[in-house]
């Protein structure tokens, strides 16, 4: 029997045209907050940039000490405090050279207390166990297998910030010509949008964080934004390829509704694949240490926002570019 046009494809889930105008302003909301937060980086003298730079990407000393006590039983210390402590020591000069000026150094408390990490200015090996000896004096005594300490130049803290920005323009000017090739222009349009709304918002989301709590990012963030943008372009075709799927099979209903079952036929799979993706990284969230922290957070956002938008953004924007 002929499928009246009167009567739409029967579904199993829900019809997502009818929620597109929420998933608009939703996704419209976030990424004008991303903006925000992106412009009043830039804008802030301490930080320059769109997002504020780690040391990888700046160059300077890191140094991670543990504290020789039991996780949770650890004396309670304050960043501020050490902060100030440290502003107020004499470092030896190096070879005639001025020491560094160390009075904004970034303190990070990290396990309840056990660990402390110092993000300073390039330091000589002498400087840095000058360092490390007024922090035994003040929140000692130290674990010394847990004190570690990792020196970037500034030119090679340069050269990684341009390779990082030369990997992340390949990767997206590979990922447009590639769906440019295999879709039509609306497709391709609208599966970029989708991954420039992604990316977007995960960076929105730590400049907001470098703002408010001084999170810094580094060439493993870099390596999130690719995969990120990755998944959401295979995510997104895979809906795109169901809709083309839909015109052979009900294309006498109107592209909305075969937009309509197509999300719905795909829905369960997308789910899936998102929540199987992100255990993994929330296991690395809660157990993978201080380092793989902040990379498991920038995927976790971005694996979210991507399945969010190959859902309720790319297919329902669909109907109405293609009119």
């Amino acid at each position: 029997m002929t499928a009246s046009l009167a009567s739409p494809p029967p579904l199993r889930f829900f019809r997502i045209s009818r929620h597109r105008r929420v998933a608009w302003i939703g996704s419209g909301v976030a990424c004008l907050l991303s903006l925000i937060g992106l412009a009043i980086c830039w804008f802030t003298p301490s930080i320059g940039a769109p997002l504020k730079p780690g040391l990888d990407f700046t160059g300077g000393t890191q140094i991670q000490i543990e504290r020789a006590c039991d996780p949770g039983a650890c004396s309670a210390i304050n960043g501020q405090e050490i902060q100030q402590r440290l502003a107020r020591i004499s470092l030896p000069s190096e070879a005639e050279e001025q020491a560094p000026n160390i009075s904004s150094v970034a303190v990070q408390v990290l396990d309840q207390g056990q660990s402390v990490v110092l993000r300073l200015p390039a330091l000589a090996p002498a400087q840095s166990a000058a360092v490390i000896e007024e922090m035994a004096a003040d929140v000692g005594p130290l674990d010394q297998a847990g004190t570690s300490v990792n020196t970037i130049g500034p030119t090679l803290g340069a050269q990684l910030l341009q390779g990082s920005l030369i990997s992340l323009l390949v990767s997206f000017a590979a990922i447009a010509a590639y769906i440019t090739l295999r879709y039509d222009r609306v497709y391709a349009f609208l599966a970029l949008l989708a991954l420039g709304h992604d990316v977007l918002i995960t960076c929105g989301v730590f400049a907001w964080l470098g703002l408010l709590q001084g999170i810094e990012v580094d060439s493993l963030f870099a390596v999130s934004l690719i995969t990120v943008a990755g998944y959401s372009v295979t995510d997104t075709v895979v809906v795109f390829d169901r809709i083309r799927e839909q015109k052979s099979l009900i294309g006498q209903f109107s592209l909305i509704n075969q937009v309509d079952v197509a999300v719905d036929a795909t829905l369960t799979r997308s789910l899936y694949t998102s929540l199987t993706t992100l255990l993994p990284l929330l296991a690395l969230i809660f157990f993978g240490g201080s380092s793989l922290f902040w990379f498991a957070v920038a995927l976790t956002i971005g694996i979210s926002v991507g399945s969010w938008s190959s859902i309720g953004i790319a297919p329902t924007l669909l109907p109405l570019l293609s009119r």
